[in-house]
């Protein structure tokens, strides 16, 4: 076994051995709570430049197969976890978690107390690190050896649109780093889907004639896409839309809203969401490091419609005017329940009531 090393920007440093990739990497050091769904997790496109450690103690163990994947490959940055099974058994299972690893060169710690770690990010907030197969002669890291890339949307989107063709309702999703199980979703309501690259203009949208658009999830600091709020809001001001995760930041700041970064953000398969018009709680599926700033929302122009029953923070918002809904969480789940999945019903409705009005 390699040993390998989680060093932290504080200077702490957690030494394993290394599993995965050889060569070491920096990101923001997070935690997922979930206690299975591992290979959808690692494969979420919302985890690039990020460093993943998991709270469940063991992973690995029913392997990877051919199905579960989120994406085409894996962006995170690295992973880190407590004990590797090295033989998983499951009737689907064609590899194993570090195998996957090592065809994507991701590098991974395991041996790590990841309860130590995950107490130090919630007491500390989230961390940046770099995972190392060596620590330096001389002791000293540089501050260039935590740098993180800025553009991971840029990264994760398609370069291309994708056509997935069927003959209902027309959607254009909207890729800042989309998980296949939103596609999927969209698909099994019956939906023609298009995938366009998160640069897409209005006008550009608008010359594919969608019914609806879709604003994905995605990995990094919405502020980051500042150029695009225009253009978003000339999309929500035009066609029935649905945002998630990362897309319901980007609407929010659309209309004037901000977010600010969590301590330690939302990664886990079991927070409980309260609708408001109902007083429902649904148990949702989340993956996000940034809020929207409940106070920079223009109560005018938004009904909020959900909230996080633990810490408070706004779940989803609703625009008073136009057809326009958001959520935070994930309602394609994957891992987690699927609570929440009628969130794609209740949108494809919309679009066929929508549809059938303007042929009336």
């Amino acid at each position: 076994m390699t040993k390998g090393y989680l060093v932290l920007e504080n200077g702490e440093v957690f030494e394993g051995n290394m599993i995965g990739g050889m060569e070491g990497s920096a990101g923001e050091v997070v935690f997922n709570t979930s206690m299975t769904g591992y290979q959808e997790i690692v494969s979420d496109p919302s985890y690039a430049g990020q460093i993943l450690v998991f709270c469940y103690p063991m992973i690995g163990n029913y392997g990877m197969n051919a199905l579960d994947y989120e994406s085409n490959s894996l962006h995170l940055s690295g992973v880190v976890i407590g004990e590797h099974c090295e033989e998983p058994s499951h009737y689907l299972s064609k590899h194993s978690f570090s195998d996957q690893l090592v065809k994507s060169g991701v590098p991974g710690i395991s041996g790590i107390d990841t309860r130590a770690l995950v107490k130090k990010i919630r007491n500390c907030g989230t961390l940046k690190g770099r995972i190392m197969n060596a620590l330096p002669e001389n002791g000293v890291l540089g501050g260039h050896s935590f740098n993180i890339e800025a553009d991971v949307v840029g990264r994760v989107s398609v370069k291309k649109v994708q056509v997935f063709d069927q003959q209902g309702p027309h959607i254009v999703l909207i890729d800042y780093g989309y998980k296949k199980s939103i596609l999927n979703a969209l698909l099994a309501n019956g939906c023609k889907v298009t995938v366009v690259p998160y640069s897409y203009s209005f006008l550009e949208i608008k010359s594919l004639k969608p019914d609806g658009v879709l604003l994905s999830n995605g990995p990094g600091d919405p502020a980051f896409l500042e150029k695009q709020f225009p253009e978003i809001k000339k999309i929500t001001e035009n066609f029935p839309t649905l945002g998630i995760c990362l897309g319901h930041q980007l609407i929010a700041h659309a209309y004037g809203a901000d977010t600010k970064k969590m301590k330690f953000g939302h990664r886990g398969a079991n927070h409980p969401v309260k609708e408001l018009s109902t007083g429902k709680v649904w148990i949702t599926s989340q993956n996000h490091g940034y809020e929207v700033i409940q106070e920079t929302v223009n109560e005018t122009i938004f009904d909020i419609t959900f909230i996080n029953v633990n810490d408070k923070t706004i779940e989803g918002l609703k625009h008073k005017k136009y057809p326009v809904t958001t959520v935070q969480f994930h309602p394609e789940a994957n891992a987690g329940p699927n609570d929440t999945a009628h969130v794609f019903k209740n949108f494809v409705q919309q679009l066929v009531k929508t549809g059938e009005m303007q042929n009336a």
